[in-house]
């Protein structure tokens, strides 16, 4: 168990310097690469802890290397219980609140009073408010559900349900849920470029639709609401409708700079474990039997006939 909770502060450890990578440049990546890419460069943070959970490099025969344990403060056995069941205890009730503000929208959706959103991780379906097609002309329906159609397309509610499930493993580290919160920020504007690259002759219409929707009142865990429910993401998105879509040499170099970001960081917190202890190899056995059973030294003694009839004398 204190080797799990070790792994699990490792992996924190990684993944919150992750997070802090990707809210440095996830603006500066907008600006130069478009709203996708810097979308995309949320992999990093996932990259990361997995990869620190990967076995580390083994380390050379005849040295020993530093037990996991030892880089935590959790020697004692009644303290490493206590760490593990606060973890378990946090993961469990922050999947039923989870759990209940799903409810609690799907409530409201049922009543016709929220939406436009997409529910559901495995057959994700599109709600709309009872109001819809009163509050928004034709051309403005046919861009909510351009847009709901590109979450669906992209996967986003399966993305959102993983971030969900890898807030509440890590309940405890404060970075994970500010990337949450980011990360579906980011999640809207790609969506909402991936709209216009399509339909470029539309962003005036596209931003007043934005205005005319709700702001969405109760969270949607598992899923993907529009607009985010608050002020300052809607002029945010509004603003972005202005920008010129990148070139597609620039989207080029920023999805590859992504790519090779995401592998230095996961490659570097794979190399930032201590080295696995050395262990017998198989190829190893057959040298190592052999050393074990190597013939022994055999000692020749000449004696002559009236020794051995004095020994055996001597011996009854």
């Amino acid at each position: 168990m204190t080797d799990l909770i070790a792994d699990l502060l490792r992996a924190n450890l990684a993944a919150s310097l992750a997070i802090v990578l990707v809210l440095a440049f996830r603006l500066p990546a907008r600006r130069m690469f478009g709203a996708e890419i810097a979308y995309r460069l949320w992999l990093i943070v996932p990259l990361a802890f997995a990869a620190s959970l990967i076995p580390a490099a083994e380390a050379p025969t005849g040295t020993s290397a530093p037990s996991p344990s030892l880089s935590i403060p959790l020697m004692q056995p009644h303290a490493v219980s206590f760490a593990a069941q606060a973890w378990v205890t946090g993961i469990i009730a922050l999947l039923a609140l989870m759990a209940f503000g799903q409810w609690r929208f799907l409530r409201r959706a049922r009543a016709g009073a929220a939406g436009p959103a997409v529910v559901g991780v495995i057959a994700p379906r599109i709600v709309t408010p009872a109001d819809h097609e009163a509050r928004f002309t034709p051309e403005e329906r046919a861009l909510v559900r351009a847009h709901e159609r590109a979450h669906i397309d992209r996967g986003d509610p399966k993305a959102n349900a993983w971030v969900a499930l890898f807030q509440a493993v890590n309940w405890f580290n404060p970075l994970v849920h500010i990337a949450g919160y980011h990360l579906r920020l980011d999640q809207e504007l790609a969506c909402d470029a991936t709209v216009m690259a399509r339909r470029p002759s539309e962003r005036r219409l596209y931003a007043q639709t934005m205005l005319k929707t709700q702001l969405a009142a109760t969270p949607l865990p598992f899923g993907c609401y529009w607009p985010a429910p608050s002020r300052h993401p809607l002029e945010a998105r509004v603003a972005m409708l202005k920008q010129a879509r990148p070139s597609h040499a620039r989207a080029q170099a920023g999805f590859w700079i992504v790519m090779a970001l995401s592998g230095a960081a996961g490659l570097s917190a794979w190399a930032a474990q201590p080295p696995s202890p050395p262990h017998v190899r198989w190829l190893d056995l057959p040298n190592q039997v052999a050393e074990r059973h190597a013939p022994a030294t055999v000692v020749v003694i000449s004696m002559t006939s009236e020794q051995v009839k004095a020994l055996t004398a001597a011996a009854r």
